[in-house]
């Protein structure tokens, strides 16, 4: 496994990514070199279209960058999606086509980078984590999304093919008002608002497993429970890196003084503001329950250890004085009144038995036990 690799388990052994991933191949780079700086998730790139207003939409794969020229002019919102970005000469053609400035593509390019909303020339760039989960599988992939926003074209690039925003798609194809009839801002803020809803989603998979440990807790605190607790917050942890920066990201894209965003469009991305504080108050909130659950462990833990101990100074006392009798008629004196008497032994349990039970009462009465 490389030492970045973005997915880790809920149930088995925890493979947690490293925070920071930087290539000792890329420093002194320059931050505008169309370099790819990711993992490569996927052997083909694909280029799919979906161009569309009120009345038109249009989708097809395309094979080249050229064909997407001609979407420029029109009026027509144009989503160009593309999954893979290992293919440097597309991202060139693209930067060529659409006469970005090379930043914006090498932006792009560098997976690993903080999500953040920069505005160009005749673009806006937004990038963010995106989480979405294995259908036959409780693992959570983390990719970085990119979104290009101009007036009539966005363009969203993916590190892997995926169905991630196919609701969207789900909701062009049935011409749902609000977003045919929307510009490109509207149809970033629906893509953002899938990211969004996923994070919630995944955080409730992981909150689910992390609510039933306390009742395990509680019944048996073993060291696999904590184990569990300890594998949890590895794992909020890492998911807190992908959504505290979107929320950044988030508020000052909700803040953005652009013409490429429209009035009407704001107020949704203020709705953006409010899910996207809801997910980071949801993993604060998730992360002070593991620390609550590991006090709790601590707690029953040293609860129990007093009560052993309790238990074994109760017994540790009352044979203190059953020894003390025992070991004086034990002695090796040639003269002992008591072993010429018949009821010599028999007097002599009943005084250890009369002593022991004295004590338990005593004890009880004290409530030292």
């Amino acid at each position: 496994m490389d030492s970045f690799r973005k997915v880790y388990y809920f149930k088995g052994k925890r493979i947690m990514p490293k925070l920071v991933k930087k290539k000792k191949q890329e420093i002194g780079l320059a931050p505008d070199d169309l370099i790819f700086r990711g993992q490569k998730k996927t052997e083909q790139v694909l280029l799919r279209i979906i161009d569309f207003d009120a009345t038109h939409l249009k989708e097809e794969a395309i094979k080249a960058v050229n064909e997407i020229i001609k979407f420029q002019n029109k009026n027509t919102v144009t989503w160009l999606n593309i999954d893979g970005l290992h293919n440097t000469a597309i991202m060139e053609e693209l930067t060529a086509a659409f006469n970005f400035d090379t930043l914006v593509m090498a932006e792009v390019l560098n997976t690993a980078a903080r999500p953040r909303v920069i505005e160009y020339d005749n673009c806006a760039l937004i990038t963010i984590k995106m989480l979405s989960t294995d259908e036959n599988s409780e693992h959570v992939i983390v990719e970085n999304l990119s979104l290009i926003l101009t007036k009539s074209v966005i363009i969203s690039f993916q590190e892997r093919r995926g169905d991630v925003f196919e609701p969207v798609r789900e909701r062009i194809r049935k011409q749902k008002k609000r977003i045919r009839n929307g510009g490109t801002d509207y149809l970033t803020f629906a893509l953002l608002d899938i990211v969004i809803d996923n994070y919630l989603y995944v955080l409730s998979l992981l909150g689910e497993k992390i609510e039933t440990l306390e009742e395990t807790l509680l019944i048996n605190p073993s060291k696999d429970v904590i184990n569990e607790i300890n594998n949890y917050k590895r794992e909020l942890n890492f998911l807190r890196k992908s959504i505290k920066p979107a929320k950044e990201m988030i508020f000052s894209l909700a803040k953005m003084d652009s013409d490429l965003i429209t009035e009407s469009t704001y107020i949704h991305f203020k709705e953006l503001e409010d899910n996207i504080s809801e997910a980071n108050d949801v993993s604060d909130g998730y992360r002070e329950i593991l620390s609550d659950q590991l006090n709790i462990y601590h707690t029953t833990i040293s609860s129990k250890l007093n009560d052993i101990m309790k238990f074994l100074t109760v017994f540790s006392v009352i044979f203190i004085p059953l020894t003390f009798i025992a070991g004086i008629y034990g002695t090796n004196f040639d003269y002992v009144p008591e072993l010429g008497y018949k009821y010599s032994y028999f007097i002599m349990w009943a005084v250890m038995i009369v002593v022991a039970l004295g004590m338990l009462v005593f004890f009880k009465v004290r409530k030292w036990f």
